[in-house]
């Protein structure tokens, strides 16, 4: 995954130097969009789907909106357009265009958030499975999560962990860092919303 110079602050949608920029070990090189819309669901699901578009597994970029629709890449790129009663409505032509995918994420962030993503994961039942792309999850208004994006195993045998995050307002994707970028399991993180990476709150696509 691409990361932008070390020492690069992480900036929000506005360009302005974000709140959690103290706690940046990289940042992700990756467009944030011009609105307030890429927030911490929201980045989750665009490193997902970023992933899965780019091994062109168009079936499986699918995310639910906080109503419970299925948003799928693949009627959005057919040319189907979400309508207000909840329904899809051809209007445009195919097209499979990273600008496309693009404006389909929009359209994710503009109706998903925490609360239906934490309601669409699956929890995971045994910590020593943790794997990259996992999600430390908290559904509210505004709630939170992180996303692993990498593991290691220490010097003391214990497994540790690169977690990613978006916040509000919209702001870059940042690899975050409490001293270190290194997390483990159950060991208390000094970083806003540190308390979720912890079991309890670990799912997976």
């Amino acid at each position: 995954m691409p990361l932008l110079p070390a020492g690069t602050h992480t900036l929000t949608y506005q360009g302005n130097k974000a709140r959690t920029d103290a706690y940046t070990a990289g940042v992700i090189n990756m467009s944030i969009g011009s609105q307030d819309l890429q927030q911490c669901a929201d980045a989750v699901m665009r490193l997902r789907a970023e992933y899965l578009f780019a091994r062109k597994d168009y079936d499986a970029i699918s995310f639910n909106f906080t109503s419970g629709f299925k948003c799928d890449f693949v009627h959005y790129a057919n040319g189907y357009r979400y309508q207000q009663n909840g329904t899809w409505k051809k209007q445009s032509a195919r097209d499979y265009s990273y600008k496309n995918f693009l404006r389909y994420m929009n359209l994710v962030f503009s109706y998903a958030g925490t609360l239906s993503l934490e309601k669409e994961l699956k929890k995971v039942t045994n910590a020593a499975d943790l794997q990259i792309g996992d999600v430390f999850i908290k559904g509210g208004s505004p709630g939170h999560c992180f996303i692993v994006v990498n593991t290691a195993t220490a010097a003391n045998g214990k497994k540790v962990l690169l977690l990613a995050q978006s916040f509000m307002p919209a702001q870059n994707i940042q690899i975050v860092q409490n001293g270190s970028p290194w997390f483990s399991l159950g060991q208390p993180a000094n970083i806003p919303y540190g308390e979720l990476v912890d079991f309890t709150y670990l799912r997976r696509f």
